[in-house]
């Protein structure tokens, strides 16, 4: 137990970095998450009358929880990395980080609502948990609780933009200083060393203590791809390692998940995904999140356009489009209509066919501009990666994503978002931020490696399997056609093109609900708060 007076206690490990504590006159005041906190931070924070102002622009991944005379204030993170979720019980509000032990309290279990949202995009409303009856915050707002009950208000909001310089000069600050809280004290990481963003985020780290550098390939394969780029990197202390990958890592292999908030990113990938933070050390940095930041859908389109800037629209539409072999017309069309949502989904494709009529697709609006999309697409982004958070934690390991702190997108937030886009450059905003710390390959580099050949094999080694899951939990809840789904499985093991965005939806659910189901539910035991002397 933490404090008594309102009753808060933290359950797990929350030692060090992870939890900072301050109190006052009658109030206190508690920083969970990775921060740089110190007690005079906390005692500003404590004492401001803005709370989400006083904390903004704090390296790190963190929410905050602040008591003054009966009033609780709980800042969710502008990201949403830190999640903070809530329901309402006989006795009162209660809230958590955790919306399974919440479920277990409030007695309820996943919602069906949630689940058809996700099928259909990932980006699933922010207020909503993946559990029924139990609320989310959503991410940049203060959940506000007293005696009256509870308030859910915005804290934060996008800023203004500004000279691009300025935005580069922002970005490589922020993102220093993300790297920074997570390895300052000097304790060996390990990072993902393949694509621009983790190789960024490898030579930041490098800065601060030792670092081991992870490199996935294929059985057989020694060269090519991100080994070359990997072994471009030479720093005093990273130490390279390469991880094979062998039929034991494939797609779909079978491996038991552990229970969690919602479907994790890597379901499909848990049997690889375990291995590989087996092969690094218990702090490990992701570069998860850069493209969403620096490789965007070209909701810049409709920016443009409002801004009267149409011939510039009309070549990017053009460039976007002869590079993905479609017309740019409809683009345009877009742009012109100011229908960002529409543009942000470009590239994503049709609705799967296997899901049911009946499962509707209930999201948040998003604002006519691309910093409103851009948001968004990381918060879904930040929200699907905090499952793979908790997937990291079982195996123990502290699994962090930078690129997901509220200070990184508020500082690629600071460029216009024309300026941080191009057709012709690859992240032109990380390169000009950090591109004098890489290597001259990266800094040319245009493409990421993919692995979608050993999707298809994966999903041969294990069609029955996969078969098997086809009239399980989603189909008894009348969300997707059975039929349909074999069928598309059939056709993804001949190697035909493949949605797999929305294959591995509606695995990844599949696969949680059934880890769900079969762990035990979180207990919960009464305890009775201190009382006030008068």
């Amino acid at each position: 137990m933490r404090w008594s007076d309102p009753l808060w206690w933290t359950v797990g490990n929350w030692a060090g970095r992870l939890l900072c504590l301050g109190a006052g006159q009658s109030a206190r005041i508690a920083v969970f998450g990775v921060s740089e906190a110190g007690a005079a931070d906390l005692a500003r924070a404590l004492a401001a009358p803005d709370l989400g102002a006083a904390v903004r622009g704090w390296p790190g991944a963190f929410g905050v929880v602040r008591a003054v005379d009966g009033r609780v204030e709980v800042l969710a993170d502008a990201v949403g990395t830190v999640p903070v979720y809530w329901t309402r019980t006989a006795t009162g509000v209660v809230w958590s980080t955790h919306a399974r032990a919440l479920a277990a309290l409030a007695g309820d279990g996943p919602d069906p609502a949630w689940l058809a949202a996700y099928l259909r995009d990932q980006r699933v409303p922010a207020a909503r948990s993946a559990f029924a009856h139990v609320h989310r915050v959503p991410p940049g707002h203060r959940l506000v609780l007293t005696e009256r009950g509870a308030s859910v208000s915005p804290w934060w909001s996008a800023p203004a933009p500004g000279p691009y310089m300025g935005a580069v000069a922002r970005l490589r600050t922020a993102l220093t200083g993300a790297v920074r809280v997570r390895t300052g004290a000097g304790e060996p990481v390990s990072t993902d060393l393949a694509g621009m963003d983790s190789t960024t985020l490898t030579v930041l780290a490098e800065r601060y203590g030792p670092v081991t550098g992870i490199t996935a390939h294929p059985r057989g394969v020694t060269a090519g791809g991100d080994l070359d780029f990997a072994r471009t990197l030479t720093l005093p202390q990273l130490t390279r390692r390469t991880f094979e990958l062998t039929g034991r890592h494939l797609p779909f292999a079978e491996a038991e998940l552990p229970a969690t908030d919602q479907p994790p990113l890597s379901a499909h990938l848990w049997a690889m995904f375990s291995a590989q933070l087996a092969a690094g050390l218990p702090v490990h940095l992701t570069g998860d999140g850069g493209d969403h930041l620096f490789q965007p859908a070209p909701t810049h389109l409709a920016d443009l356009v409002a801004h009267g800037r149409l011939l510039r629209a009309a070549r990017d539409a053009g460039q976007w489009a002869r590079l993905r072999r479609i017309s740019p017309v409809p683009l345009l069309r877009d742009a012109f209509a100011r229908d960002v949502a529409v543009l942000a989904a470009s590239g994503a494709g049709a609705t799967a066919p296997w899901l049911t009529p009946g499962t509707a697709c209930h999201r948040d609006p998003v604002d006519r501009n691309a910093a409103a999309a851009l948001t968004d697409s990381l918060r879904a982004a930040a929200r699907r990666a905090q499952a793979d958070t908790e997937l990291a934690a079982s195996a123990g390991v502290e699994l962090h994503n930078p690129y997901h702190d509220a200070a990184v997108l508020d500082a690629v937030l600071a460029a216009r978002s024309w300026e941080r886009v191009s057709s012709t450059r690859y992240k032109p905003l990380l390169v000009d931020a950090f591109g004098d710390l890489l290597p001259a390959r990266h800094r040319a580099r245009t493409t990421k490696g993919t692995f979608e050949t050993s999707f298809h094999t994966g999903v041969r080694a294990r069609l029955p399997h996969l078969l098997d899951h086809c009239d399980g939990h989603l189909a008894a809840l009348g969300l997707i056609r059975p039929e349909r789904l074999r069928a598309a499985l059939h056709r993804a093991a001949l190697g035909a093109r493949t949605p797999w965005r929305a294959l591995l939806a509606v695995y990844g659910a599949e696969i949680w609900l059934r880890a769900v189901g079969n762990a035990p539910a979180p207990t919960w035991t009464v305890l009775t708060p201190a009382r006030r002397t008068p």
